[in-house]
């Protein structure tokens, strides 16, 4: 078997970068990977402007508190203001452009208005109260994003703050997904006896959506070598393959023979747990990873080596985030592979197991808020902290 770290470095050396691109509107950005870095070409807030509502002045004509000012404007959000004269106020609201002169804003709430709304009294304050700076939240020539940067939601916001409708990213990778198994059924179909709905279908078909890929579906391949070889053979118009099943070593599993048929098979087995008959090779030159068949590895061989693939392609090679939790429980026995445990984070902060941890309980997964990886060969103990990876849609997605 070989190491996880082993694996995925032979996956980003093998993943080829796309090259083609296309331009798309902002609002159809998310989930997409961007093409070229993206700087920022104004600064964000273009000008200094308001915090509050209230009264831009300057401090030193309100220092000695309770200064009663002549109001000599009003500046709404969105319009241009007068300078302000020395001695004076503007009403002033949230959003709104501070005007030259003035060097800080007295909130409404500090402030008394004159019978005839021609004056008002202001309470003492700092110069630079209740103004955001030209600039503070972006500066014009700022990287914001680097090439091969998955947007998120908050992202496209971002952008659309710097004023760009249009953005360039890499073309949708192309997925092929099989799988294989005369136990599956679809959902909605009569179960026989000794079959099972085809949930990692749905799995894979659901989370290469939300990775920005395109997929082409090809079914479920019957239990033969030439049903499996002929799945196999179209889905090499793809990107990537990956099957589902049939990567172990039974008389019914026949992904491996296929792969070594019509390509190459250049690794096998790694060395965790759910998840250790995981292949990888080719077809053809179309790169295959062979997930196992039982959903939770389904589940974690697809977050660990598939997204790692996928963003590989997209020219991102940044390792899953991790975090540190104490666990509230023991383990007793090794193993000689990395476990990923299904867990919980408790309100106290800490972690919980899942007490079936077995690769066919896929409601573990719905269950969890992350897996907490036990090194092979370690123990854990009651309030050990073990690094986990959160199951949100930074890590998943």
């Amino acid at each position: 078997m070989k190491s996880l770290a082993d694996t995925l470095a032979i996956l980003v050396a093998a993943a080829k970068p796309l090259t083609s691109t296309e331009s798309i509107p902002l609002l159809a950005a998310a989930g997409r990977y961007l093409a070229e870095d993206l700087h920022a070409t104004i600064n964000v807030p273009p000008a200094d402007n308001s915090a509050m509502d209230g009264y831009a002045v300057r401090a030193e004509d309100i220092a000695s508190g309770d200064t009663w000012l002549p109001i000599t404007q009003t500046i709404n959000a969105g319009s241009a203001p007068e300078p302000l004269a020395a001695g004076s106020a503007a009403r002033i609201f949230t959003g709104a452009e501070i005007p030259s002169g003035a060097d800080t804003v007295v909130m409404q709430e500090n402030s008394e208005r004159s019978t005839d709304g021609r004056q008002v009294k202001l309470a003492a304050t700092q110069v630079g109260d209740n103004i955001r700076r030209c600039g503070q939240d972006i500066h014009q020539g700022q990287l914001i994003f680097a090439t091969g940067h998955r947007l998120a939601a908050v992202d496209v916001a971002v952008i659309a703050a710097i004023g760009l409708p249009t953005i360039t990213v890499f073309r949708r990778v192309r997925v092929a997904i099989l799988a294989t198994g005369n136990e599956l059924v679809e959902p909605g179909q009569p179960l026989a006896t000794g079959q099972i709905y085809n949930s990692n279908r749905y799995l894979l078909h659901t989370a290469l959506t939300a990775l920005g890929c395109e997929v082409i579906d090809l079914g479920t391949a019957e239990d033969t070598l030439a049903g499996t070889e002929a799945a196999l053979r179209r889905g090499q118009e793809a990107d990537l393959i990956i099957t589902t099943g049939g990567v172990s070593v039974g008389e019914a599993d026949f992904v491996k023979p296929a792969v070594t048929n019509l390509g190459t098979l250049e690794s096998w087995k790694v060395a965790i747990k759910p998840g250790k008959p995981l292949a990888f090779g080719r077809i053809g030159e179309t790169p295959l990873l062979g997930l196992p068949g039982n959903p939770v590895a389904v589940f974690i061989t697809f977050l660990l080596a598939v997204k790692t693939f996928i963003r590989a392609l997209n020219h991102n090679r940044e390792p899953l985030p991790t975090r540190p939790f104490a666990a509230e429980f023991s383990t007793s026995k090794s193993s000689d592979r990395t476990n990923y445990l299904r867990v919980k984070i408790t309100t106290e902060g800490q972690i919980s197991r899942f007490g079936n941890q077995s690769s066919g309980v896929l409601s573990s997964v719905a269950w969890a808020d992350g897996l907490a990886i036990i090194p092979a060969g370690a123990t854990v103990q009651s309030g050990e902290p073990l690094q986990v990876i959160l199951l949100n849609d930074y890590a998943f997605l």
